[in-house]
């Protein structure tokens, strides 16, 4: 299997784990400013999803949807 710069390193886990979370906080505060309509609720689900899924990933030690998304500029 070949592996990655970065997979299984506690630093990259820890830093993917803070990028999740920091996406689930981003989503839970667009909830709470938003006025309930449709677009902000699916962009707070997205965003949500992909912080549980960065978090998840962290500890499983796997790549992330964000990490493939690839380098954002």
């Amino acid at each position: 299997m070949k592996r990655n710069v970065g997979d299984g390193s506690s630093a990259g886990r820890l830093v993917t784990a803070a990028f999740g979370l920091l996406f689930v906080a981003l989503a839970v505060a667009v909830v709470v400013v938003s006025d309930r309509s449709i677009g902000p609720l699916m962009a707070a689900a997205v965003l949500g999803i992909l912080g549980v899924d960065a978090m998840v990933s962290a500890c499983r030690g796997k790549r992330s949807l964000l990490s493939r998304i690839g380098p954002l500029p």
